[in-house]
């Protein structure tokens, strides 16, 4: 396969849904992140993510920060805690702005009981302000979505709703265990729709134990066809020094770089067929998506849950492990659920790590969302704009010469202009490396470029 260039595909890289990335946080302590939230401009709508880490069983491939639980004591006050953190961020980030975009991840946010996930929306709304036509966005496992929940989405106003297809096929789904018949998913799509949700937004991976090109067609066909409006296309990281439930997959059934690189093309190829576009390297759009119509207009942005149309420049992050993101800098809030509670009890702000945001940051955080958004960047005019000099990018361009001679970039070093080739848009996360000068040090914790 000419285009599978193993150096770039089976490099670690970030995926840089921020920058610095999650690996340079650092410990942080209650009072700078006070600050921070006082320094947050109430003028511009902001986002808000919550963060639920419950979920029914565990998935093997899973990288998120989770955990199994089936009791609905444990849930409910959860729910009660992430009540007292909005309440004590409110208080603290007094005029703050409004929320035009909320969104409900995990875990398994549906784990919430349909009363205590109204009352958490009518609590933001209350205390911040939902904007009119504020996107609400939930993460939902097919498996486990009833009638009751669907209705308590409906009233709160939920608008996009994301569903973890992965692999439709039974085989590939027992060796992950995530056993998610198609038609569950389907009549969950038929809930959605009936109480008026349209836009539904799916994840598939390829990379799995076991699977081949025509699972990940297949898979990818059945996403097309179930209506899916946005899809998200993982490649899966095997990381179980990181996430030791990781060790159930059979490494040996995993496929190797040229397959991985091919399931990849492969689910580009049908969702492309299918009418899909393709948005950065990993996401696709129908057209008419307010993501297809970002792309379209250069307003394609990147944070934590990848490739958005939000443009929001503050994130609060609310619950076990969430991070935020706000002019100061990065919050994670503490990742263990019950050390998270606690300090909510004690009436503390929970966070424990994150980064301040200094001026070399900003400009490179630009210049890495500009890579990975449009494939391109006019260096020399974003350092303008940061009141930098070409000569505080000079390393990256050293290091882009060798994408160069590979094909992957085209250069304009005398104007700092890079522009990624048809090749180097597959590769756009080691493009963007180039713009990291902590990339290198951390690779091994990264996942795999492809």
């Amino acid at each position: 396969m000419t285009s599978y260039l193993p150096d770039y595909a089976d490099a670690a890289v970030p995926r840089y849904t921020s920058y610095p990335t999650a690996l340079s946080f650092t410990d942080i302590d209650p009072a700078t992140y006070a600050r921070w939230l006082r320094g947050i401009d109430g003028t511009e709508a902001m986002s808000v993510y919550l963060h639920v880490p419950f979920c029914r069983e565990l998935c093997w491939y899973c990288g998120c920060a989770t955990e199994v639980n089936r009791r609905p004591e444990r849930v409910r006050a959860y729910a009660r805690a992430l009540e007292r953190e909005i309440d004590l961020v409110a208080r603290t980030a007094d005029g703050a702005p409004e929320i035009g975009h909320l969104h409900f991840g995990g875990g398994t946010p549906t784990q919430l009981a349909p009363g205590d996930f109204v009352r958490l929306v009518r609590l933001l709304d209350r205390t911040f302000r939902l904007t009119p036509g504020a996107e609400i966005a939930v993460e939902v496992d097919p498996r486990t979505l009833d009638a009751g929940m669907v209705e308590a989405f409906a009233e709160c106003g939920v608008n996009r709703v994301s569903l973890g297809v992965q692999d439709i096929d039974p085989v590939i789904q027992q060796a992950i265990h995530r056993i998610q018949p198609l038609e569950t998913v389907l009549a969950a799509v038929e809930m959605l729709r009936g109480a008026g949700i349209t836009r539904i937004s799916m994840d598939m991976i390829y990379g799995l134990p076991g699977q081949t090109e025509r699972h990940v067609r297949a898979t990818a066909r059945a996403i097309a066809e179930a209506g899916a409006r946005r899809v998200a296309v993982f490649g899966y990281a095997h990381v179980p020094w990181f996430r030791k439930h990781q060790k159930a997959i059979d490494e040996a059934a995993l496929p190797d770089g040229p397959a991985r690189f091919g399931q990849m093309l492969a689910a580009a190829d049908e969702l492309q067929r299918a009418g899909f576009l393709n948005i950065g390297f990993d996401h696709f759009a129908s057209p008419g998506d307010g993501l297809a119509e970002a792309a379209a207009a250069g307003r394609l942005r990147r944070n934590f849950q990848g490739y958005t149309d939000d443009q929001s420049s503050v994130l609060l992050g609310f619950g076990a492990s969430a991070i935020g993101n706000l002019p100061g800098g990065y919050a994670q809030n503490a990742p263990a659920t019950n050390d998270w509670m606690k300090r909510v009890e004690e009436g503390a702000l929970p966070v424990a790590r994150g980064c301040a945001i200094e001026a070399g940051d900003r400009l490179r955080r630009a210049l890495i969302e500009e890579i990975m958004c449009t494939g391109a960047v006019d260096a020399a005019a974003i350092c303008r704009d940061h009141g930098a000099d070409g000569e505080d990018v000079a390393d990256a361009f050293w290091k882009l010469e060798r994408l160069r001679l590979d094909g992957l970039v085209m250069l304009d070093r005398e104007r700092l202009r890079v522009r990624a080739t048809p090749l180097g848009r597959l590769y756009l996360r080691n493009v963007a490396a180039c713009f990291d000068p902590a990339c290198k040090a951390a690779a091994g914790r990264h996942s795999r470029s492809i």
